[in-house]
């Protein structure tokens, strides 16, 4: 039954949070309602059976739990009581562009008065439900700073009266930065779980797919919209390859492309050619041809490597990084040899990145220098906080000669 509660969590936990966000206007008190109605859940489903709709369960009783700690709380301004008496009557239907609760949470969070960083983090926390430790991997920062980001950005919202409102289709442009990067790192979280005994959560993976095709009605003449749907599209069509029968992990030159799901290909690829026409570029359009290339190759050997280095380029234009960079040294490497790949990741400053040390291992290993890539896959599986990935690390650095 826990399984059940397990599965209701991942599933409904942002609704159920943009919901009772929206009624009361606090997110600590969304967030603890939300929390203890599935605490509540965990004692009383496996005696009485799951609700016939999880979702409506867990909604209503976290908003009546929230109803009856805020009426407990007699210090809580007046405002806070007032909302809590809403649970009393019909709630208006508001009126506005963006539908969605939880895509209508995001733009909320990615107000300006917010910094960067705080948005894309408190709207992961909110809506994906990740830990303050899978968001601080997903930022490459320590967990006690994203702790800390945390914390300021729900003091930033209580203190600047920031409202839980729908925001006008005129401020939407200017928040779809931030919108997009919340959807692809709750993507990128999905596809290769930062923790965990699993590789992939599929659950974050459909929520940003679905989040993206959402956006995507929202905004149709945004050509960054669409080029995020095509790169997760992309990229999610190789996921049944990823891993062997025993849930080992396969790299993307071992994985057998019949697996691959042609029809999430061909869509992601028609998006990226609907970009093209449009001539308005932008780095999630660039990523997204990057892997329309894979994609066109019928196998690891036929891959247009050359092309994809091109296109790195062009992605280190618009967002210049150490990962971007890295990424292009992989397409180095395959287009120029591993010796050319290494010299580029060597100057890079990315040494407490696990992929870093992967890279570099895999390169020396390629190269014949065993002793040094040893090392370099040590310093990768410390550094590796999902066990599928720490496992694959683990049986190629046992194929070295003397380990």
């Amino acid at each position: 039954m826990s399984d059940q509660v397990e599965q209701a969590f991942r599933e409904e936990y942002g609704r159920a949070v943009a919901v009772l966000v929206r009624v009361f206007g606090d997110i600590d008190v969304a967030e603890e309602a939300v929390q203890e109605a599935f605490a509540i859940a965990l004692r009383q489903w496996p005696q009485a059976g799951p609700p016939p709709s999880p979702a409506g369960w867990i909604i209503t009783t976290a908003r009546n739990r929230a109803v009856d700690r805020l009426r407990r709380e007699s210090g809580r301004h007046d405002k806070y009581v007032q909302a809590a008496l809403l649970h009393a009557r019909d709630e208006p239907v508001e009126e506005g562009p963006v539908r969605d609760e939880r895509l209508r949470l995001i733009f909320t969070c990615c107000h300006p008065a917010l910094a960067p960083h705080a948005r894309v983090a408190l709207t992961l926390r909110l809506l994906g439900g990740l830990t303050t430790a899978e968001i601080a991997h997903a930022f490459l920062v320590p967990e006690a700073t994203m702790a800390q980001r945390l914390v300021r950005a729900k003091s930033r919202i209580r203190q600047a009266g920031i409202p839980y409102r729908v925001p006008a289709a005129a401020d939407l442009p200017d928040r779809l930065r931030a919108v997009l990067a919340v959807i692809y790192l709750i993507f990128n979280e999905g596809y290769t779980a930062s923790s965990g005994e699993r590789l992939v959560r599929e659950d974050l993976c459909a929520e940003a797919v679905r989040l993206g095709r959402l956006l995507a009605e929202l905004m149709p003449d945004e050509p960054e919209v669409w080029g995020l749907l095509a790169l997760m599209l992309l990229v999610q069509a190789r996921r049944a390859a990823r891993t062997a029968g025993g849930g080992e992990l396969v790299p993307l030159p071992e994985q057998d492309r019949a697996l691959w799901d042609r029809a999430l290909v061909e869509e992601g690829q028609a998006i990226v050619r609907r970009c093209l026409r449009w001539g308005r570029p932008g780095p999630y359009q660039v990523q997204a041809a990057i892997n329309a290339v894979h994609g066109d190759a019928a196998s690891a050997g036929e891959t247009d490597w050359r092309q994809i280095v091109q296109l790195y380029d062009l992605l280190l234009a618009f967002t210049p990084g150490p990962v971007a960079a890295l990424h292009r040294a992989v397409a180095v490497a395959e287009a120029e040899g591993p010796e050319a790949g290494l010299a580029l990741v060597e100057g890079l400053e990315v040494t407490g990145y696990y992929l870093f040390h992967a890279v570099r291992a895999d390169l020396l290993r390629r190269l014949g220098r065993d002793e040094e890539a040893a090392r370099a896959y040590g310093e990768a599986i410390a550094r590796a906080g999902n066990e599928v990935e720490r496992e694959f690390l683990r049986r190629r650095r046992a194929t070295l000669r003397g380990t």
